[in-house]
């Protein structure tokens, strides 16, 4: 009798226990498994924090989160209808850890170590006929402008009281 059982094995990007052969990689030799495209994603852009260097133990193997907050202001009030389609489509991405959209914002609490901005903003884009076109540009400009927002806001924390610029 032949056993088929598959081997159960831990995803390095999420540690959810998987059957090997889900989404498997190969990385310098070694066979890596994966529950979703996402997990695989994350691993192929910075191997080493999941799986480590020699002697070493990875950030995400040491139990590390890198929890970020980003907050989207919209040019308009976002509809309801669109509210609760942004809200099912990143609450149901690995890494989400909180989702509010609000009258015309949209907060979003993630775990940098298994989601990212650009995961986050193709997931939106490509959430169905849920969202317009329209909303999806508005969404996009709110990530743009986020980025110019942070720099303007790192920019004026350089300065102090009397305005001297510190490196």
């Amino acid at each position: 009798m032949v056993n088929n059982a598959q081997q159960l094995v831990r995803d390095p990007v999420c540690h959810m226990e998987i059957e090997s052969g889900n989404i498997d990689y190969v990385y310098m030799g070694i066979s890596y498994s994966f529950c979703t495209q996402q997990c695989l994603d994350r691993f192929m852009s910075n191997p080493h924090l999941y799986i480590g260097q020699p002697g070493k133990q990875a950030p995400k193997q040491q139990g590390i989160s890198v929890i970020r907050k980003r907050v989207l202001k919209l040019d308009i009030p976002v509809p309801t209808d669109t509210r609760l389609e942004i809200k099912e489509t990143l609450e149901g991405m690995m890494g989400i850890k909180s989702i509010r959209v609000d009258y015309n914002t949209i907060i979003i609490t993630y775990d940098l170590l298994e989601a990212t901005m650009q995961q986050i903003g193709a997931a939106i884009e490509q959430s169905g006929e849920g969202l317009s076109k329209a909303w999806s540009d508005r969404i996009k400009r709110a990530f743009i402008h986020y980025i110019e927002d942070t720099e303007l806001d790192n920019l004026e924390h350089q300065h102090d009281a009397h305005g001297c610029h510190h490196d």
